[in-house]
């Protein structure tokens, strides 16, 4: 399996520094490689591609020794390697006819991470045999990089990557042939109702709470929008509002990462609705009226719905789950969703009016009361265990 590590740096000011103008000399070779492709594209109708701009860059080390030229050749060639992905999943979105989304330029706060695509080369790990304990990552042109290694890395480190979240440094290590740990079966399975009042629900009643996090959040971004822009206190307050998105991140993967280890260790088999959450977030199509103006569409109810859900993180919580799953050996069974909140799970009656509010469901034709998310997930484990029976007759 493949897996990824990630570990806090403890830089000095010095290295710290270093590490911002690294991540600065590789957005500016980003931007340039995107200007190159453009240009030559919009004036000459050449496609440049990836070969191309990797061959230039012996060329643009020589000709910037302090800058281009003293980081690592590989991990340059990651960034333009990057760079030829966006473009690739730009040509993938068109011929499928989806919105293209064509690649742009990136600001100073959207490129914060650097990769090196083989240890060793440029970035290197190690300890020290004074300290055994300690652990290091030696950056080209940076240094030795104290890690803060909180557990033991398993596999074969592959790439290795340096983040940054706001004023904290981070270092990624993507690692293959990750050994699974199966778990002792426990003969139990469950259906899984992910929601926005809680993380997940189980068919067993079982609930999981969500991190209710973003309060402090919103009062530094109401104090943000007070600032004068270019002031030194809009500086500070913008590093706060970074800090708490930050915050708010971990705390969500937090929850996410607890609530799916008690579902592979208490279930052998686990059934959860197969979302497609960006659909369900998506903005609501505009309704013309036929005479220049749009009628009503929604829109702002649906802007409530979308900043739940997406608060909940239900795509990370589910892929958090199926990597668990899989090194757990635990089965994992997605089902189609439809309906499964308004149906019965006594008598199989479903109808909208059988969802009162948003915790009580009660059937209008056989009168059974339950809390509304174990009803449908008692309905998804139903679901889920005729999909695996249907599989075996086959």
């Amino acid at each position: 399996m493949r897996r990824s590590f990630t570990f806090l740096l403890r830089p000095t000011s010095k290295q710290a520094a270093a590490l911002a103008q690294c991540l600065e000399d590789h957005r500016e070779l980003y931007n340039a490689a995107l200007e190159h492709r453009r240009t030559a594209y919009r004036k000459a109708g050449v496609a440049v591609r990836y070969g191309e701009q990797s061959a230039e860059l012996k060329h643009i080390r020589a000709d910037d020794p302090g800058g281009q030229g003293r980081w690592s050749f590989s991990s340059q060639q990651a960034t333009l390697r990057r760079l030829d992905k966006a473009y690739r999943a730009f040509f993938d979105r068109v011929k499928a006819g989806r919105t293209p989304g064509f690649p742009r330029f990136k600001g100073r706060g959207r490129f914060d991470t650097v990769e090196w695509p083989k240890d060793g080369d440029g970035c290197r790990r190690h300890s020290q045999p004074e300290h055994p304990t300690a652990t290091y990552v030696r950056l080209q042109s940076v240094g030795q990089v104290r890690v803060h290694q909180h557990r033991r890395v398993l596999g074969i480190v592959k790439t290795i990557s340096v983040k940054r979240e706001g004023a904290r440094w981070f270092v990624v290590l993507s690692c293959d042939e990750v050994p699974a740990h199966p778990l002792p079966a426990t003969g139990a399975v469950a259906g899984v109702d992910v929601g926005v009042a809680w993380l997940a629900t189980t068919s067993d009643g079982d609930q999981r709470h969500l991190a209710a996090c973003a309060s402090r959040l919103a009062a530094a971004q109401r104090k943000l929008a007070g600032k004068k822009r270019g002031s030194k206190r809009r500086r500070k307050a913008v590093a706060r509002v970074a800090a708490l998105h930050a915050k708010v991140r971990r705390q969500r993967l937090d929850s996410a990462h607890k609530a799916a280890l008690a579902l592979v260790r208490g279930y052998d088999v686990i059934v959860h609705e197969a979302l497609k959450v960006a659909g369900m977030t998506r903005r609501a199509a505009p309704k013309p009226d036929g005479e220049g103006g749009y009628l009503a569409n929604g829109q702002s109810a649906k802007s409530g719905l979308n900043k739940s859900i997406l608060d909940a993180g239900w795509s990370a919580f589910l892929t958090i789950l199926s990597h668990k799953a899989e090194s757990a050996g635990r089965q994992l069974i997605a089902v189609n969703p439809a309906n499964t909140s308004r149906t019965c799970s006594r008598c199989g009656h479903c109808a909208k009016d059988n969802r009162v509010t948003q915790a009580v469901f009660r059937c209008t034709a056989c009168g059974h009361e339950a809390h509304a998310d174990v009803n449908a997930a008692i309905n998804i484990l139903r679901a889920g265990l005729a999909l695996r029976e249907a599989a075996r007759a086959a």
